[in-house]
């Protein structure tokens, strides 16, 4: 069974790296319309964090790396375990180091996220 699947992506190849080609230029063409695209009524919203703060300052640098880490980096590292762990369960492998992976980042962008709730919802005492 995997030996008839290597084939298959053996021959598939040429036509995938064409389409991974095709998607990248088509991205790189897109990604100035996207830019523009992005605006705060008649500023362009480049290079700010949320509004009234800059990347350049250090709470701004900070909530984009946050906001990156939890919206990007985990879910899309969750996605591949989960693909991974799917891969591993079908050819009879041990699956599950790469479902406590899947599982861990979800937990790691779900407590991040839970963080930066009580932050901007949290109130002075006294």
């Amino acid at each position: 069974m995997i030996k008839s699947f290597m084939r298959a992506v053996r021959a598939a190849q040429k036509d995938l790296q064409a389409l991974i080609l095709i998607t990248f230029i088509g991205a790189a063409l897109l990604a100035p319309a996207a830019t523009v695209a992005q605006n705060l009524g008649t500023t362009p919203a480049t290079g700010q964090a949320v509004q009234g703060q800059t990347a350049s300052q250090p709470e701004g640098a900070f909530l984009n790396l946050v906001n990156w880490v939890c919206n990007v980096i985990c879910p899309v590292g969750a996605g591949v375990a989960v693909v991974a762990t799917v891969l591993q369960w079908r050819s009879g492998r041990s699956w599950l180091p790469s479902a406590m992976t899947a599982g861990g980042l979800i937990c790691v962008s779900g407590i991040l996220r839970l963080i930066e709730y009580f932050i901007s919802q949290g109130q002075a005492i006294g």
